[in-house]
């Protein structure tokens, strides 16, 4: 589900799962966890909250996200049937389909008729634009095709108090930062500068971001084995600065859209930092709230 929050004039965009895909299982044994005994009086748990339970299937969809993570199932890929989940789990297989129901819904797996379900992909075209929102106001992005991309710089750095604030890191950890230029029909379009973890996406080059012909998210899965599967966005109108304004081919004075966006990767862990300026003279802002 998505949802928009202003806070002091500026917009923050999220996109977030329904449930909160917190396990109760802390492994992927098999074994049948142990039964917990009751506490010998009831003074030991006088004033104690009572302990929260979450759904048998929200515990199984939780096992099936940390797998995910862990890269057991890899992007494209087949997961394993819903009697074989089940089988695994030793539960049935409509908590299994539950689950399934719920990872789909949230556009982390999809079902193929008559194949199975696989693992999403930012290589599927209907996931490719799910956080491209910039649309022409005349005709649509499939009429005006890809951007063209213009890296500007793609270095080593650490990272500073802000960014590492925002990707949970600490200050001066490694950092991949990366700013470049979208154009569409030969004018500058977008400015963005990207932050990413020096430690998950070691080796990323100018030229590999450059030369990829499909959309970044999906070269950061396949290269790197990260994948993006939600963000939060900040949105306010700004001016640009004047390195920003020249970039960008426009006078000082032009209003620009801001857009700052975390993405995150499963079990929300941030994995990028994204500060882009749109200009809004031929586009505009597009989202679709369900």
């Amino acid at each position: 589900m998505s949802y928009i929050r202003y806070d002091h004039g500026s917009a923050t965009l999220a996109y977030k799962p329904d449930i909160d895909p917190a396990p109760v299982f802390r492994t992927m044994s098999s074994q049948p966890l142990p039964a917990i005994e009751p506490p010998d009086t009831p003074q030991a748990t006088a004033g104690l909250p009572a302990p929260a339970f979450s759904p048998l299937y929200q515990q199984i969809k939780g096992l099936i996200l940390q797998s995910l993570q862990a890269g057991e199932w890899k992007p494209g890929e087949a997961i394993p049937s819903e009697m074989e989940l089940a089988a695994r789990f030793r539960v049935s297989q409509g908590t299994v389909r539950k689950a399934i129901d719920e990872l789909a819904s949230e556009n982390l797996v999809t079902r193929r008729q008559g194949k199975g379900t696989f693992v999403a992909t930012h290589a599927e075209r209907h996931v490719q634009y799910r956080f491209l929102k910039l649309m022409p106001d005349s005709g649509d992005a499939s009429v005006e095709g890809p951007a063209e991309r213009h890296i500007i710089d793609c270095k080593r750095v650490r990272a500073s108090a802000d960014v590492a604030r925002a990707l949970g890191l600490r200050t001066g950890d490694p950092m991949v930062q990366a700013r470049r230029i979208l154009s569409f029909s030969g004018v500058p379009t977008i400015l963005e500068d990207i932050w990413l973890p020096g430690q998950a996406f070691k080796g990323l080059t100018a030229a590999q971001m450059a030369s990829y012909p499909g959309p970044t998210y999906a070269m950061l899965e396949l290269d790197f084995g990260v994948r993006m599967v939600r963000a939060d966005e900040k949105i306010r109108a700004v001016l640009p600065d004047v390195d920003q304004a020249r970039l960008l081919q426009v006078s000082p004075e032009t209003p620009l859209l801001s857009v700052e966006r975390i993405a995150y990767t499963y079990n929300d862990v941030p994995m990028e930092l994204r500060r882009g300026l749109y200009r809004t003279d031929t586009h505009h802002y597009h989202n679709e709230l369900n």
